[in-house]
C-alpha cells in the first residue's frame, strides 16, 4: 500500500499545520495548532476526485456533526477564519475537537493488550460507546462503520474518554427506518450489510459486539483472517448463542458460545458479558439486541445492569484464589462470609476479613460502605475489594496486607 504524500507546511494566521492524523475514504485529517492560544483542532478535508454520491455523503457528515452534542461523540468546531481558502477544492472543511490519545486501534496494538484490555478499561469503554450509540440512535442516526479506528481517546479530568468519530458513513433513518446502501469496513459489518439487505440500528449492535469482544480477548470473534465470501458461508452456520468461530491448527472450524481465555475479566463479569455478547452477535437482525427481560433493543439496559454491578473481590491468602461476589447496597459482611464458606468450605468463624491496610472488618458492616471510593459517585461500578485470611482451629490469628 502506497503512503500518502508528505504534508507541505502551511500556516493560516496564527494557525500552523502540524501533522496528518489519518487518511480515510474521503480525504485527510490534519492537526492544526494555534501558536497564540495553544488551541488545537483536527481539520478534515476532502479529496478532489470525490464522486457526486460521496460529495453528498460529505455534506451529510458535516450537517450531522454540527447538530450533535454528546461527550462520547467527537464535537464539531468552527473552521478557523481564512482556513477555508486553503482547501484543495470547493468542498467545505470540517473542523473537530482534537483528541490527543490517538485511536483505539493504536491502544489495542500495544503488547500488554494482546490478550485484551484491563477489566476497568473494558468497562469504561463499554459505558462510553453504549452512551454514544444510544444518543445517535435516539437522534435517528445509524453509524454503520463502528470499529477501533473510529474511536478516539481523550484524557479527561479523571479518566480516558472514548469518542466516536467519522460519521461519513452514518445515515439518518428514513420514515420506514430501513436502509439498503452498502458501506463500512468488512471485518465489523453486520451480515445484512454484506448481503446488501435492508437494515436498522441493529447493524451497530453487531459492530459494537465485535468491537467489545476484541477489546476483551485481543482478537475478533469470527474467523478474522478469512475472505468475505468464505467467511459469510461459514459464520452463518453458527447457532444464535455462538460468539466465537475459530479455526484450529488442523484447519477445522470450531463454534463456541463461551468467552475464550485468557482474558482479564473476573468470573462474574465474564459470565454476564458472555450472555450480553450473545445478544449483540446474533446472526438474524430481528433477534439481535433483544434481551429476555427488556425486550427488543433492550441490550443497552442489559449492559447498564452489568456496568452498575457492585463487585466484591476476596483473595484467599492460603490458596491465592480470588472469589468475586455481586453485592447489594444493604448487604453486610456477615452474608458475604456465608457465601465464602459455601465456595471454600472455610467456616465463617474461621474467616478474618481485612482491608488493604490490614484492618479487620466488622461482620455487621455494610459491604458498600467499606470501599475506599464509597463516598464517590460512579458511572461504572467501583470494585469493592478485601482480603481474607482463613483461621484454622489451633492456629493463632495471622495478619497480612493485600492490595485492593
Amino acid at each position: 500500500m502506497s503512503r500518502p504524500p508528505a504534508l507541505q507546511a502551511q500556516t493560516c494566521g496564527p494557525w500552523e499545520m502540524k501533522e496528518r492524523l489519518g487518511t480515510g475514504g474521503f480525504g485527510n485529517v490534519i492537526r492544526w495548532h494555534n501558536k497564540e492560544t495553544g488551541e488545537q483542532v483536527a481539520i478534515k478535508q476532502c479529496r478532489q476526485e470525490l464522486s457526486p454520491r460521496n460529495r453528498d455523503r460529505w455534506a451529510l457528515e458535516i450537517q450531522i456533526m454540527k447538530r450533535l452534542n454528546h461527550p462520547n461523540v467527537v464535537a464539531a468546531r468552527d473552521v478557523p477564519e481564512g482556513m477555508q481558502k486553503l482547501a484543495p477544492n470547493d468542498l467545505p472543511l470540517l473542523a473537530m475537537e482534537y483528541c490527543q490519545g490517538g485511536d483505539l486501534r493504536k491502544y489495542l496494538n500495544q503488547l500488554e493488550n494482546c490478550c485484551g484490555l484491563r477489566e476497568e478499561a473494558i468497562l469504561i469503554l463499554l459505558s462510553d460507546i453504549a452512551s454514544a450509540l444510544r444518543y445517535l440512535h435516539e437522534n435517528r442516526i445509524i453509524h454503520r462503520d463502528l470499529k477501533p479506528e473510529n474511536i478516539v481517546l481523550q484524557q479527561g479530568e479523571q479518566r480516558l474518554i472514548h469518542k466516536i468519530i467519522d460519521l461519513g458513513y452514518a445515515k439518518e433513518l428514513d420514515q420506514g427506518s430501513l436502509c439498503t446502501s452498502f458501506v463500512g469496513t468488512l471485518q465489523y459489518l453486520a451480515p445484512e450489510l454484506l448481503e446488501q439487505q435492508k437494515y436498522t440500528v441493529t447493524v451497530d449492535y453487531w459492530s459494537f459486539g465485535t468491537l467489545a469482544f476484541e477489546c476483551i480477548t485481543g482478537f475478533r470473534p469470527f474467523l478474522p483472517n478469512w475472505q468475505p465470501v468464505q467467511w459469510h458461508t461459514k459464520v452463518r452456520q453458527k447457532s444464535e448463542l455462538d460468539i466465537v468461530v475459530s479455526e484450529d491448527l488442523s484447519g477445522e472450524v470450531k463454534f463456541s458460545s463461551s468467552l475464550p481465555c485468557p482474558n482479564n475479566l473476573n468470573s462474574v463479569l465474564a459470565g454476564k458479558l458472555e450472555k450480553w455478547l450473545q445478544l449483540m452477535l446474533m446472526w438474524h437482525p430481528r433477534q439481535r439486541g433483544t434481551d429476555p427481560v427488556y425486550g427488543p433493543n433492550g441490550c443497552f439496559k442489559a449492559l447498564d445492569d452489568i456496568l452498575n454491578l457492585k463487585l466484591l473481590h476476596v483473595l484467599n491468602m492460603v490458596t491465592g484464589t480470588v472469589h468475586t461476589y455481586p453485592v447489594t447496597e444493604e448487604e453486610t459482611l456477615q452474608t458475604v462470609k456465608a457465601r465464602i464458606q459455601s465456595d471454600t468450605g472455610i467456616p465463617e468463624q474461621d474467616q478474618e476479613l481485612l482491608q488493604e491496610a490490614g484492618l479487620a472488618l466488622f461482620t455487621q458492616k455494610i459491604v458498600t460502605g467499606c470501599s475506599r471510593d464509597s463516598e464517590q459517585p460512579c458511572t461504572v461500578a467501583v470494585p469493592l475489594e478485601y482480603i481474607f485470611l482463613p483461621l484454622f482451629p489451633g492456629e493463632s490469628k495471622r495478619t497480612g496486607v493485600g492490595s485492593c
